[in-house]
C-alpha cells in the first residue's frame, strides 16, 4: 500500500472537547427529562437556559450540541487513519471500537425493557424477538414506526454511514480529498429531497436524519485537511458552505427535532472545536477531563438506562440536585466497567485478531 500524504495533527484538547461534549448531552437528556417529561424545574436548568439559549443562542435543552461535539470530532479524528489505511484496517479499527460495547448495551437495554424496569425510546410497551435482534445492528431505526431500545444509539447509524462513505471514497479520499464532503453534502441533499418530496409509503425518515447529522463529520473532515495543509482555503470555503447549504435544507424540510437553531448550533460548536481542539494548557491534562474523555464512549451508551429509574428513586430524598448527583455516580460506575471489561479489552483482541499482520507489526514497533 502505498504512503498518502496525510500529516498528522496533534489534537491536545480533544479530551477536553469530549468531556463538554460529555456535559452537553447529560445537561440535554436532564433538561428533556425535567421539563418536558416530568413538567418540573432545577436551578441549574435555569441558568443553562439562560447562557446557552438566550445568550449564545443554541438550540432549547442544547439539543445537538454534544452530538455535534462528538461528531465533528470524529471527523477530524479518523480522516488521516481513512486516507492512511487499508479498507480492511481501518474498517477493523472503527468496529472494533464500536461494536463490542454496543452490543453489551442494547442486551442492558433490552433486559431492563423485558424486566420492566425501563420502557421503550418510543411508542411502543416492549419489544418482540425479532426487533431485540435487529436492534443490535440498530436496525429499529430504520423501520416506520421505529423501533429502539437504546435511543442514543442513533448517532452510531450515522457514524458508520460515514466509515462506510469513507471507505467507498478512499481513493478520491487519498487523490483528491476535499471532494469527499463537497460530493457528501451533494449525497445528503439528494436524501432530504428525496424524503421531502416522495409520498410517505416509499420514505426511510431515518435517512434524512442521517443525511441531516453528516455534515457536522464532514466539517470535522474539512477542518482536518485545513489544519495539515493539505487543501487551499478556496476549496475549504467550499466545502463549507456546501455543508451549511445541507444544514439549511434540512433545516427548512423539517428533519431536525428541536427547533431551527442547527446552523447556529452547528457554527458555535465548530468555532469551539477550532478554539479547543489544539488547545495544550492546563486544564486539557485533568484527571477528570482525561478520565471523562476516555470514557465517553460508555458514557454516552449508559447514561440514558440509568438516568431515569435513579432519579425517580432518589428524588423524594435528596430533591433534583440530589437525585443528579446520584444519577452521574452511578453512571460514572457502571461506564467504567463498561469501558475497562467490554471495550478496551475487546478492541484490542478485535484489532489483533482481524488487521492486517504488517500493520500490527508496525503498532507493536512503536
Amino acid at each position: 500500500m502505498s504512503a498518502v500524504y496525510a500529516p498528522r495533527v496533534e489534537l491536545a484538547g480533544a479530551n477536553l472537547l469530549r468531556f463538554i461534549a460529555v456535559l452537553a448531552v447529560l445537561y440535554s437528556h436532564i433538561s428533556f427529562y425535567l421539563i418536558d417529561d416530568r413538567g418540573d424545574g432545577w436551578w441549574m436548568l435555569d441558568f443553562g437556559y439562560w447562557l446557552f439559549v438566550q445568550v449564545i443562542g443554541v438550540n432549547h435543552h442544547l439539543s445537538f450540541v454534544g452530538v455535534a461535539v462528538f461528531m465533528l470530532l470524529t471527523g477530524l479524528l479518523v480522516t488521516r487513519s481513512a486516507m492512511r489505511q487499508s479498507r480492511r484496517d481501518f474498517t477493523v479499527s472503527r468496529l472494533s471500537r464500536l461494536i463490542p460495547a454496543l452490543w453489551v448495551a442494547i442486551a442492558l437495554a433490552i433486559i431492563l425493557v423485558r424486566l420492566g424496569i425501563n420502557g421503550m425510546f418510543g411508542p411502543q410497551d416492549g419489544v418482540s424477538n425479532f426487533e431485540a435482534v435487529l436492534s443490535f445492528f440498530l436496525g429499529g431505526f430504520f423501520l416506520k414506526p421505529q423501533v429502539a431500545v437504546l435511543g442514543v444509539t442513533w448517532t452510531l447509524a450515522v457514524q458508520l454511514m460515514f466509515y462506510l462513505y469513507c471507505v467507498a471514497a478512499r481513493d478520491v479520499l487519498r487523490s483528491r480529498p476535499i471532494l469527499v464532503p463537497i460530493i457528501g453534502a451533494a449525497l445528503c441533499s439528494v436524501v432530504l429531497l428525496y424524503n421531502a418530496l416522495v409520498p410517505d409509503p416509499w420514505t426511510i425518515p431515518m435517512l434524512s436524519k442521517i443525511a441531516a447529522t453528516l455534515p457536522t463529520l464532514f466539517l470535522g473532515q474539512i477542518i482536518y485537511l485545513s489544519w495539515s495543509k493539505i487543501v487551499g482555503w478556496r476549496s475549504i470555503l467550499v466545502a463549507v458552505l456546501a455543508q451549511a447549504v445541507v444544514v439549511q435544507l434540512a433545516t427548512e424540510v423539517g428533519a431536525y427535532w428541536a427547533g431551527g437553531r442547527y446552523l447556529w448550533t452547528i457554527i458555535v460548536v465548530a468555532a469551539m472545536v477550532l478554539l479547543l481542539g489544539r488547545y495544550d494548557g492546563r486544564a486539557a491534562h485533568w484527571s477528570i477531563i482525561r478520565w471523562t474523555g476516555t470514557r465517553s464512549y460508555a458514557i454516552y451508551l449508559l447514561h440514558t438506562l440509568i438516568l431515569y429509574r435513579v432519579f425517580q428513586f432518589v428524588v423524594p430524598y435528596t430533591g433534583p440536585t440530589g437525585a443528579v448527583i446520584a444519577f452521574v455516580a452511578v453512571t460514572a460506575v457502571a461506564s467504567e466497567i463498561l469501558y475497562r471489561w467490554v471495550e478496551t479489552p475487546a478492541a484490542r483482541w478485535l484489532n489483533g485478531r482481524f488487521r492486517s499482520r504488517t500493520h500490527v507489526a508496525q503498532s507493536s514497533a512503536h
